[in-house]
């Protein structure tokens, strides 16, 4: 992928996946920034949509390649967020490290998962594209948030609206992938067919996007719920499904400040 006529930002994440790719360590970039740069075709969205300037950016690697994260950013100029420094307390440092440059921009990379209100394992997911996570990952990251914003929602409708659904990730939306996550987990999967249909109805009650793009969005959606409810479910999934929302089945998010 080619980062020309990108922002200063998306042009900074290039210098680093590069730097990455030099020395063999497989990080790749997730979240809007990574949205953006996998549907740079389809720009004229995020003005119709009215979708804010991407302002962070956030990686992933194994957690074996931690160390190896943290001298590459340094080696960058970025430096260590102190919260680093108090993993040993807090937690954070075994699957997040936080860096930030001169100017204040900040990195965040996530250690073989990222735990927010649900977790996305990457376990053998990073070499599949490049230099983003699977789309797959992408339209999870979105779908696992309990609390959406229309930040979440614009995303999520501009990367349906870019890529197809299928069963593979070759520029596609790999529903057999995404059914197979969410039929481990009955808290996920809730959380993932709600934000589904709360997608589904911001994108056809916009007045600014055209009936193709709505009706695209739609039918993307009911191709991934159809390959959500036919994947069958673990016993472990079954048994939390008894419980249901009469406890609570999302983690608390505690927002490290960036």
């Amino acid at each position: 992928m080619s980062f020309e006529n990108f922002t200063e930002l998306e042009i900074e994440i290039g210098r680093i996946i590069s730097a990455a790719d030099e020395v063999e360590l497989p990080l790749r970039v997730f979240g809007g920034a990574a949205i953006r740069l996998h549907c740079a075709q389809h720009w004229q969205l995020y003005t119709t949509l009215g979708r804010p300037s991407h302002h962070d950016m956030d990686f992933v690697t194994y957690d074996k390649f931690g160390s190896r994260a943290r001298k590459l950013f340094t080696d960058l100029g970025y430096d260590p967020h102190f919260s680093m420094v108090l993993s040993a307390a807090t937690g954070t440092g075994r699957h997040r490290q936080i860096f930030w440059d001169k100017s204040g921009n900040s990195v965040d990379v996530c250690l073989g998962a990222m735990k927010m209100s649900h977790v996305i394992n990457f376990s053998d997911r990073l070499e599949v594209d490049h230099p983003t996570v699977p789309l797959a990952e992408l339209l999870l990251q979105k779908l696992q948030v309990v609390d959406v914003s229309e930040k979440d929602l614009q995303d999520m409708v501009i990367l349906l609206c870019a890529h197809d659904v299928g069963q593979s990730d070759d520029d596609k939306i790999n529903a057999e992938h995404v059914a197979k996550v969410l039929a481990r987990s009955w808290g996920f999967h809730h959380t993932a067919t709600i934000n589904l249909r709360r997608t589904v109805e911001y994108a056809s009650s916009h007045p600014a996007l055209s009936r193709a793009v709505k009706e695209s969005v739609a039918a993307r959606v009911h191709q991934l719920m159809e390959a959500i409810d036919m994947e069958p479910k673990t016993s472990v999934w079954k048994l939390r499904a008894q419980v249901g929302t009469a406890v609570r089945w999302y983690n608390p998010v505690e927002e490290v400040q960036r």
